[in-house]
């Protein structure tokens, strides 16, 4: 429990008003978008400067109090879920763009800022920042970087990993630590940038992170391509990466998740489709024209019954939000969804195309497939109904099931969603038990008290 004496001391370095202990708040910050059981914090607290952060880490850690950030709680894999009577530190006042640099292309901000909203503000001055998971309207770069986020663009620009330039954070004693930096070019020391991105908030808390920059594509071309076969789509992704094509988008969608979508947001999707591939090149006009061009050249032969070019950006923009949409789409049918996302290399993607459908009909579920495929990064949607026991514990074997495949496919547990609480238990049959050890000897040496996210990825 959180002595008195404590939450005093929160509300001296934070500001009384930015302490929060009543159920009815802690109940909003006991879960997140995984299907996991909710736990109460203790107080969740909001720091307004990093100088209160650094505040509340140290205390934390003097009084062995656990400690969990947390940004929009858009996380998949139970990452920001606390531990019981533990410390929620909230990054919605930690909202600052603090730079945007035009001459070398970088932006500093803080851990709160909002994804899109940096987007928006570097595509205003012809810039641009790349890495967009579906959540981007909601979801924070504090969180991105933890969990390492992918998105739609993955396949041609990279994940978040690929434009942390350097990070600003504080260690388990409120200490501020700085790696990389606004050079193109950085040697000096250990790459301890690389070592929080993805570390999801169990090595140190961020407190102001440097991001990379590039030119906006001149041109950009969207299409839909129509598919009657599921095996047909799947294979034309193969295809155009095989040819050395490679698209800014290439997304797809099976017929279940086409009905959803189109009955939530009403874009003209073909509901009679068995599979949909939406597919976006950019980059200079003569080059997009190029790829386009061939593009649609291999969707035909390898069987499309249809190809739509957007026609305009209007169009182009509705085609998109339809696809992001299909999370939400999919969660109006049950009361449940489990969104997972195992990737394998993307010359596997018809073979793991065709084990979600073996595995849905072999554990008799509903599974809408959706995702990055030119990436190799798959979303199979299991919706159910988790009070139905008989029926969940089919859906956590076809879980179990659905790793094992990606795993035997030279595949990994999580393209972009992290571990978190939810894959720990998996991490062993991706890499060894000495990966597992060497990993908490790093966490022990760098968190003795184990306060920063406690229990996540390597468990205890």
């Amino acid at each position: 429990m959180i002595s008195q004496a404590l939450l005093k001391e929160f509300k001296e370095k934070a500001g009384q008003e930015n302490v929060f202990t009543e159920k009815a708040d802690l109940v909003t910050y006991s879960y997140d978008a995984a299907v996991l059981e909710p736990v109460l914090p203790g107080v969740a607290i909001r720091p307004a400067s990093g100088e209160a952060l650094s505040q509340i880490v140290r205390l934390c850690n003097e009084n062995k109090i656990p400690l969990t950030v947390r940004g929009a709680g858009t996380n998949l894999s139970g990452g920001t879920i606390p531990l019981r009577d533990g410390v929620v530190v909230l990054t919605n006042a930690l909202t600052k763009i603090l730079e945007i640099n035009e001459a070398d292309m970088y932006a500093v901000v803080q851990p709160g800022v909002v994804t899109a909203k940096l987007a928006a503000a570097v595509a205003a001055k012809g810039l641009f920042y790349p890495p967009d998971p579906g959540s981007q309207a909601v979801s924070t770069l504090g969180g991105n970087v933890a969990e390492n986020a992918g998105g739609l663009r993955g396949l041609k620009y990279g994940v978040t990993r690929d434009y942390v330039m350097g990070i600003q954070f504080f260690d388990v004693n409120g200490e501020i630590v700085k790696t990389g930096s606004r050079t193109v070019k950085c040697a000096t020391g250990y790459n301890l940038t690389g070592l929080l991105v993805g570390s999801e908030g169990t090595l140190g808390v961020f407190n102001e992170i440097t991001l990379k920059l590039i030119p906006l594509p001149a041109h950009q071309k969207a299409m839909v391509a129509v598919f009657d076969n599921i095996d047909k789509a799947s294979e034309t992704v193969a295809a155009i990466i095989a040819h050395r094509i490679v698209p800014a988008t290439l997304e797809f969608m099976d017929n279940f998740t086409i009905r959803a979508v189109e009955d939530y947001s009403h874009v003209g999707l073909p509901t009679d489709a068995a599979a949909l591939l939406l597919i976006e090149v950019d980059g200079y006009p003569a080059q997009v024209e190029e790829d386009a061009e061939k593009v649609e050249l291999l969707c035909r032969q390898k069987g499309a019954t249809s190809i739509r070019v957007a026609e305009d950006a209007a169009e182009r923009d509705s085609v998109w939000t339809a696809r992001r949409s299909a999370l939400s789409a999919l969660a109006k049918l049950k009361p449940t969804v489990v969104l997972e996302d195992a990737t394998v290399p993307r010359s596997r993607i018809p073979d793991m195309v065709r084990a979600m459908q073996d595995i849905a009909k072999e554990y008799n579920i509903s599974i809408g497939t959706f995702g990055h495929a030119g990436d190799g990064n798959l979303h199979p949607t299991i919706l159910t109904d988790r009070r139905d026991k008989a029926e969940w514990a089919r859906v956590e074997a076809a879980i179990a099931a659905i790793f094992d495949k990606a795993l035997s496919m030279g595949g990994t547990l999580s393209g972009e969603h992290g571990t978190g609480l939810a894959k720990s238990c998996f991490l062993e049959k991706e890499t060894s038990a000495a990966t597992i050890i060497y990993s908490r000897k790093i966490k022990t040496a760098l968190d003795p008290n184990y306060i920063l996210n406690p229990g996540k990825i390597i468990g205890r």
